[in-house]
């Protein structure tokens, strides 16, 4: 199964305080958020089915942080952008706005955030497929 680095693109409808693990609760405000992670192990990509499988409500088990935001009642999978075979996880993180969550999966690397924020979907989403085109050609 092919792998790589995958950004998730995720609806919040409103405001919400949501706990997050072991960084405790937060407030998202309502908008656009993109969560960038890698699928390199064995199953690839299958980690992303997973995340549309918890957003869906199928799956009620939380590993990671981008877990709690998707299982909550307000926020919904809006999409995703990948690249293939490529270990550009942390420099997609670097090329998005930050979000509201200091350490947002970055629990394993020296990164801000791996959430990025905008209120505007359409701009997030463009600054997202720029990041993985310019992350794609390194």
């Amino acid at each position: 199964m092919t792998g790589g680095t995958y950004t998730l693109l995720i609806g919040l409808d409103r405001p919400a305080d949501i706990t997050i693990g072991a960084l405790g609760e937060h407030r998202f405000p309502a908008g656009a958020y993109a969560y960038t992670g890698s699928a390199l192990g064995s199953s690839g990509f299958g980690r992303v089915d997973r995340h549309y499988e918890l957003a869906a409500g199928e799956r009620g088990t939380r590993h990671w942080h981008v877990d709690y935001l998707l299982g909550h009642d307000d926020a919904s999978m809006q999409g995703d952008v990948r690249t293939p075979d490529a270990d550009v996880e942390c420099a997609l993180a670097a090329a998005l706005p930050e979000a509201p969550v200091a350490g947002f999966g970055a629990s394993d690397c020296d990164c801000r955030s791996h959430l990025a924020y905008d209120a505007d979907g359409d701009r997030l989403r463009a600054a997202v497929s720029r990041a993985h085109r310019d992350a794609g050609r390194e």
